[in-house]
Order: structure tokens, then C-alpha cells, then sequence
């Protein structure tokens, strides 16, 4: 008995060194070869799964959270079992390196392992790096890849295997649903046509690669809290691009911003040598130092590299491409390519990186360190302000989920106002919000604050313009002195409101305000606006101001009601006893009106941007959480629209609305009583053709001389006069509209074309531009003398209804803070 239990114990002993000496490719675990075919999400995810428990010693599983479809995220942990023992040390020795973890314990620099993320997928239709991810896992965890052990020794390496499941499953689950059992490389055939919204998005039709900085989605929100948990010295970005470019990798392409370092510079040609080595002993093609920039902060590559990493991205062609498609060379591009390309590069990164730690590391610490000392900040302070609470605590939530630190200004100073465009004494509204460049984040503070960053080349990617006073409609001063901060301090107003038994009035000055009066008339409230202003107790309201009355109110507890709403959005109703105001109407007056509850219906599908569908989408599902249908452009001629009484058209090309039959039932909606919004293209077309909005005359002096001729070589740069990816102007409100409900007399805007329209007539011009509009960003040389004199946000009576139009998205990505309250009046106030 006694020696069948020592063989027991030596085959059970045998059994687990053979165990450690094999584990499972991803090949025998699908059960076809990788590359042969598109993998879905949580088959990936229970592959990343299994090696974590075959090789529990060398890897381990993260999950950070779930996806709007309720998909599952996480990172996998890769590094020698000896790192793997201590990696909560080495975690927390990597925050001290950047100052963010303040335990009074140094940090070690000498021969500590440098952190490399890798993030794939983060386009769904971008499909073949999450199949390389597989690859790249296995490679580095095989039992016989003693150069990936060695490697291991020196790094930790987080991978993400798909940053975006929901969209790359959409993509995956329409590809195998048309594909026939063997793929068609030619690029007409269906299975290279890819129906509205595609893949590339999430569920709400956002681009996860504009959100690193703004974190508008779940997504991005739980993957930035690991992120920050970590802070990597590298980072990389897996794409795909159009299927007839090769590959590309960097260096990246000018303009990179200023607070880019000579270090992360160098680094990202080392690594790009190094995989050109790769590259060229295969005889595969790549480009560098072209189109992908590093300007705009919110990429996966820039936001890393504001952060201290070294931020890349690489692209792979073969967006449309599908298992396979002939190439405009003429040259059939496979999946399994594709596959192999990103895996090469993914190897290639780990390699350099081990090879390179020490000097990662100590070069990463040295950014921190000129962070933490404001070495290249040119202002050393930035302070915001306003009159309402709530535009300051959506800026502290921006900074809380970026790990930057604030607090509050005390003292005089004097500082560049972004008002005036001069250096003024500081002058600071109610409530305010500062921000110290002697801190970690420094980097990142200063290019989010900034009033305008310099371009060094105009050929970006991206918009231009993005500085966090504008974008949140705040006033702001950059100050050149390091200021001490106070520790911010913050008054919740609505928690606790005085009983009225006749009424209260709401002061409406932001988003918050917009969204209690969804949330009131959503629960069967109604809610009264004053179209001028009102003074009681000796304070004075302004136009749009809210009252909620008993009067109209007393089939429910809107008390109650009005209560849990204050709480919930940090608004403190002010208590009525009596309908007589000091000045200006009383309550019984035909200038206080009873809101209407909007019935809203959104145009998407075909001819729509599935962004900027998707946005409104958003907005209505997540922040304002109103009821919304969505129906599709296509579908317009046999619905009933009479179901609604407010129509969004976001941006998009409509050709449906150039029938006649079809573009006379939009009309006849809005002759009948309903209101119609459009918004960028769509107020360019429908707002012209139906509504007889008209263009500023844009015509340019076309005649040349012999030597002002383009020059082939120069046609890209030559277009750039004609662009405007995406800069900041300053628009004069009239206030007293109900449009511009809640705003000061002045608003900016992110202009992405050079639409401007002539005043209307037949309405309100309520966001005009005059010459001296322009505040930040590129604009094309074409396009600066055309952008002026007109009207940007306005509306038109049209029969019994109106046409809300509006030049420019007031929305845009969900970060331009200061239009969202825009966008509300327009739904629940113009009338």
C-alpha cells in the first residue's frame, strides 16, 4: 500500500512539472488557427483566463469592470514569478516614482521593473490585434522562451486585451454572419460593407480613442481608474487603418506639443528601429513620422505620453479587409498578416523595453520630478471660477478622474484673464477652483488649462482647441507666480431645502438646473419659466428662471419631489409665500408659462453620424436620463412624427430630406406646432433648403499668379488653408432668449467648419459673431476672414412651430461642458 502511494505521488508530482512545462495555445484552444477567423470577446477573455491558470506564478487576472452590454474587461498581469510575488511593492514604488502615492517612503530607482501596457482593440472593427493579443500572451508566457523569461525579469507587462468589446463584437457577429465558408478578397463583395454604425464605436457610438483625458464613457472611466493605479513608463496603442496602407509605427508625425520630452522622443525612435529591424528582415512594409501626431490629449498614445510614458500607437492596414481583400497594389492582405504585424511590434516593444528599464525608469522619474518642481510650466497657476456651484464640481470630477490636485486660491495676484486676453488683477465670482503646476500632474494640468497651445506644424489629427475654461464656461486666469493652495472645501446646497406650502423658485445657471427640470417633469411635475425677470426679498432672478408652485402640482407630492431633485443635483430652491414680486411679473403673469413636457424623437441610422447620433444618444440615456426615441433617417416617410413634438437631427448627410414628399412631412411636423433642432451639417442642408437659412457668402479671390501656383508635392499642405479641425471662438449671447437660458452674455464655441449664416428675419439671432471672434486653435488661411459677422445658434418661426439651428455641436464628445445646457434649452425652453 504503501509504494502505490509514493507512485501516486510521483505521477501526480510528474503531472504537475509537465503542466508547467506545456500550456495551451491559442490554437488548440479555439480549434482553428489564429488569423483563420475572427475570435469573439469572451472567447478571447476565457483564453487569457486558462493561461492565468496554467501559469498562475507568471500571470494573473484584473478585472476593472463590465461594458453598457454588460461585457466583461480586464488586463492581464505578466512578469517573472519573482516580481509576481512583490507586485503590490512594485506598484506602489512606481506611484512614488511620480509623487502621486505620499507615504513618506522613498522610492527605490536601482533595478526596479519598468511597467508596459499594452491596449488592444480599442476600435471593434480594428479586429486583428485582439487576435494578436492571444499570440503575444502565449509567446511570452511558453515554457521554452527563455529570452521572454529573461525579459520578464525586468518588466511587468499589463495587456488589455479589447478596450472595446461591444463594438468589436458587433463588428465580429455581423462579419461571421455574412462571410461564406470561404472569405471573397474582392473588396465590392458584402462582406467589406459594413452597415451603419459599424464596429469602430461603443455602444453609444463614441470614439473610446477621443476619451483618455474627458472620460465621458464607462469604458474609459474603469479603465483610466486601473490606469492611474499603475501609471506605465510605456503604453501602446493597437490600430488598424485603411487596408491599402502597410503598417505604422513610430516615431510619430510633427506637431508634437511642447510638454513632449527629448526622452520620450528618443525612446519612440528606438523602438521604432527596433521594430524595423523586425520589419525588414520580413520584407514588410511600414511608414513613420507621417499623418498620426501628438497634439490632442485625450488619444491612447498622447494621454500617456502627458502622463509621463511613453505613448505609441501603431496601425495596422486593414479596416474593410475583413479574412482577406485584394489591396490596390494588388496584393491579397489576410487577416493572419495582420495578426502577425501587430504581434511582431508587441514583442518588439517588450524586448526594447527590458532591455532599456533602467533608463526608463530613471528618465521616468525624472519627469515627475520636473513635474512636481514646475520646471517647463510656463504659468505656475490656473484658477476658474463662477457663480455656480455645479460648473466647479464638474471641473473637480474632471480633475479627480485625471489625478490632478487642486485646491483654492488665497492672496492677490495678477494673471492673463481669458476673458480680456490681457494680464488683469485677479478677480474671482463666487465659487472657484485652483490648480498648481508644482505638482505630478503637472504636464497634464498645464496642456488641459492652457489657454492656447502651440502648434508647431498645422497638420493634425484632431481638433485644435480644447482648454477646460472655455470648455466648461468658466472665468479663468493663468497666473505666472507659484500660489500656496488652501485645501478645497465644497457647500452642498440642496440637501436640505426650507418647506414652502405655496412655492419655490429654481435659479437656473447650469446643466444641474436643466437636468432637475427633466428629472420634475419626467415625474409628472410642472414646472414654470419667467421669460423676464423677477425680484423677490430683494434678490432679482433672471430671464428662465423655474418655479414650481402648488398651484397645477397638488395630484402629486411635488414637494417631495422637489426635494429629492435638489439633493440630487445640488440646486437650492429658494422658498415662495406669495405670487407678488418685488419687480418684474407675478406668477399669474402670461410671461411665466408652464413648461411643456417634450416628446422627443432623435434622427440616426443611415445618412446620421454615428457619433454624433450617438452623443445625443448619450445625453439624453446618461446625463440629462430623459426619455428619447430613436428612429431612423430612412424611416422618416412612413412614421407618424405627429407622436412627437420635438425633433434632433444631429449632424450628417441627408439625402432622404431632398425628397420632396419626405422633406414636405418634416416641414408640415414643424407648420404644425413641432419644434425641430438640426445641428452642423444637417442646419447646412435642411436648415437652407427647407427653412431658407442662409449661408454668408464664402466666395474667395481665385485669381493667381504663375508663382502662387500649388505644387503637387505640396497638395496635402495645400488643402490645410481650407481646414479647421476643430478651434475655439467667442460668441455673443443674447441672454434674454429662452435659447440661452443660464448663460452670460458670452459663449465659446468649437468650430469643425465655417458654416455662418446671415440673420434670420424670420426669428431669433441668439449666438452672433462679430470680427475679433476668434480664441484658439488652427484655422486655415482660407477659412480666418470667412468666419465672422453672422449668426452661429438661432431660430426661425415656422408656422406654428420652430427651428431651433444651431452652426456647431454644442456637445461635442460629451466634453464641451458648456453646451449642455444649450442643447436643453433648446428642448425644453424654446418654444
Amino acid at each position: 500500500m504503501r509504494k502505490w502511494m509514493m507512485l501516486l505521488a510521483w505521477i501526480v508530482c510528474v503531472g504537475e512539472l509537465m503542466a508547467q512545462n506545456t500550456i495551451t495555445s491559442p490554437d488548440a484552444f479555439l480549434g482553428y488557427t489564429i488569423g483563420s477567423r475572427f475570435t469573439r470577446h469572451h472567447q478571447i477573455i476565457d483564453y487569457f483566463k486558462l493561461l492565468s491558470k496554467e501559469k498562475p506564478d507568471w500571470v494573473s487576472i484584473v478585472p476593472y469592470g463590465t461594458t453598457n452590454e454588460g461585457r466583461e474587461l480586464l488586463v492581464a498581469i505578466i512578469t517573472s514569478p519573482n516580481n509576481h510575488k512583490q507586485l503590490e511593492t512594485i506598484r506602489k514604488n512606481n506611484l512614488r516614482l511620480t509623487g502621486l502615492l505620499k507615504d513618506n517612503v522613498a522610492a527605490e530607482t536601482n533595478n526596479v521593473p519598468p511597467i508596459v501596457w499594452l491596449s488592444y482593440n480599442v476600435h471593434g472593427n480594428e479586429a486583428a490585434s485582439s487576435e494578436a493579443a492571444m499570440l503575444t500572451l502565449y509567446t511570452l508566457l511558453k515554457p521554452d522562451n527563455q529570452e521572454a523569461q529573461q525579459w520578464l525579469q525586468h518588466e511587468v507587462v499589463i495587456m488589455d486585451p479589447c478596450i472595446n468589446p461591444d463594438g468589436r463584437d458587433r463588428y465580429i457577429n455581423w462579419y461571421n454572419s455574412v462571410v461564406g465558408a470561404h472569405m471573397n478578397v474582392d473588396i465590392q463583395s458584402r462582406e467589406h460593407m459594413e452597415p451603419w454604425p459599424g464596429g469602430r464605436t461603443n455602444h453609444y457610438n463614441f470614439d473610446l480613442n477621443r476619451d483618455w483625458a474627458w472620460q465621458t464613457q464607462i469604458e474609459t472611466q474603469q479603465r483610466l481608474k486601473l490606469y492611474q493605479q499603475w501609471m506605465p513608463e510605456v503604453h501602446v496603442d493597437y490600430h488598424e487603418q485603411g487596408y491599402n496602407e502597410p503598417y505604422y509605427f513610430a516615431p510619430a508625425a510633427e506637431p508634437y506639443h511642447e510638454v513632449i520630452t527629448k526622452w520620450q522622443r528618443d525612446f519612440q525612435v528606438m523602438i521604432g528601429k527596433n521594430n524595423a529591424e523586425y520589419f525588414d528582415k520580413n520584407g514588410w512594409l511600414y511608414f513613420t513620422k507621417e499623418r498620426f501626431d501628438l497634439f490632442y490629449p485625450s488619444y491612447g498614445d498622447t494621454y500617456p505620453l502627458y502622463n509621463g510614458a511613453i505613448g505609441m500607437t501603431f496601425e495596422q492596414g486593414g479596416i474593410r479587409a475583413g479574412l482577406g481583400v485584394i489591396n490596390d497594389d494588388g496584393d491579397t492582405l489576410t487577416l493572419h498578416d495582420r495578426v502577425l504585424h501587430h504581434f511582431t511590434t508587441g514583442i518588439s516593444t517588450v524586448q526594447v523595453a527590458a532591455i532599456q528599464h533602467q533608463q526608463l525608469v530613471d528618465n521616468f522619474k525624472k519627469y515627475y520630478d520636473n513635474n512636481n518642481n514646475a520646471v517647463n510650466a510656463g504659468y505656475k497657476t490656473y484658477v476658474v471660477s463662477s457663480n455656480d456651484i455645479n460648473k466647479i464640481i464638474a471641473v473637480k470630477q474632471l480633475l479627480n478622474n485625471n489625478k490632478i490636485e487642486y485646491g483654492i486660491l488665497e492672496g492677490s495676484f495678477k494673471g492673463y484673464h481669458y476673458a480680456t486676453n490681457a494680464v488683469e488683477e485677479v478677480k474671482l465670482q463666487k465659487y472657484q477652483i485652483a490648480v498648481s503646476m508644482y505638482q505630478p500632474k503637472s504636464s497634464l494640468a498645464r496642456v488641459l488649462f492652457e489657454p492656447k497651445s502651440m502648434l508647431t506644424d498645422s497638420a493634425t489629427y484632431d481638433i485644435t482647441a480644447w482648454s477646460i475654461p472655455y470648455t466648461y464656461g468658466l472665468d479663468a486666469y493663468a497666473i505666472n507666480e507659484k500660489a500656496v493652495l488652501k485645501a478645497y472645501s465644497e457647500n452642498v446646497v440642496g440637501s436640505n431645502i426650507a418647506v414652502s406650502n405655496y412655492g419655490y423658485i429654481i435659479p437656473y445657471q447650469s446643466f444641474n438646473a436643466a437636468k432637475l427640470l427633466a428629472y420634475l417633469i419626467e415625474n409628472k411635475v410642472k414646472v414654470r419659466v419667467t421669460a423676464r425677470p423677477i425680484t423677490y426679498n430683494n434678490v432679482t432672478y433672471p430671464d428662465g428662471t423655474l418655479l414650481v408652485l402648488k398651484t397645477s402640482n397638488e395630484n402629486v407630492n411635488w414637494v417631495s419631489l422637489l426635494q429629492q431633485a435638489a439633493a440630487k443635483f445640488n440646486i437650492e430652491p429658494i422658498p415662495v409665500n406669495t405670487g407678488m414680486m418685488q419687480k418684474g411679473p407675478d406668477f399669474g403673469s402670461p410671461d411665466i408659462t408652464v413648461i411643456r413636457a417634450p416628446k422627443v424623437a432623435l434622427i440616426t441610422g443611415e445618412q446620421s453620424s454615428a457619433t454624433d447620433a450617438g452623443e445625443v444618444w448619450n445625453y439624453f440615456d446618461q446625463a440629462l436620463q430623459y426619455p428619447l426615441t430613436l428612429i431612423n433617417a430612412l424611416d422618416v416617410y412612413r412614421l407618424n412624427l405627429n407622436q412627437y413634438n420635438v425633433i434632433i437631427i444631429p449632424d450628417g448627410y441627408y439625402r432622404i430630406f431632398n425628397d420632396k414628399n419626405v422633406a414636405e412631412k418634416l416641414k408640415d411636423f414643424v407648420k404644425d406646432g413641432g419644434k425641430l433642432i438640426t445641428i452642423q451639417n444637417a442646419t447646412a442642408t435642411i436648415g437652407t433648403n427647407l427653412f431658407g437659412l442662409k449661408l454668408k457668402n464664402q466666395k474667395t479671390d481665385d485669381t493667381v499668379t504663375l508663382n502662387q501656383l500649388p505644387v503637387y508635392d505640396q497638395k496635402d499642405r495645400d488643402r490645410l488653408s481650407f481646414s479647421i479641425p476643430g478651434s475655439i471662438y467667442k460668441v455673443q449671447l443674447d441672454n434674454t432668449n429662452p435659447l440661452a437660458y443660464g448663460y452670460d452674455k458670452t459663449y465659446y464655441t468649437l468650430k469643425q467648419n465655417s458654416d455662418v449664416y446671415e440673420l434670420v428675419a424670420d426669428g431669433w439671432n441668439v449666438g452672433n459673431i462679430d470680427n475679433n471672434c476668434y480664441v484658439a486653435g488652427f484655422v486655415g488661411n482660407n477659412l480666418k476672414d470667412k468666419i465672422k459677422n453672422g449668426v452661429l445658434f438661432g431660430t426661425q418661426s415656422v408656422g406654428k412651430g420652430v427651428h431651433v439651428f444651431m452652426a456647431d455641436d454644442p456637445i461635442f464628445r460629451m466634453f464641451w461642458e458648456n453646451g449642455k445646457l444649450m442643447l436643453a434649452n433648446a428642448i425644453f425652453m424654446v418654444n
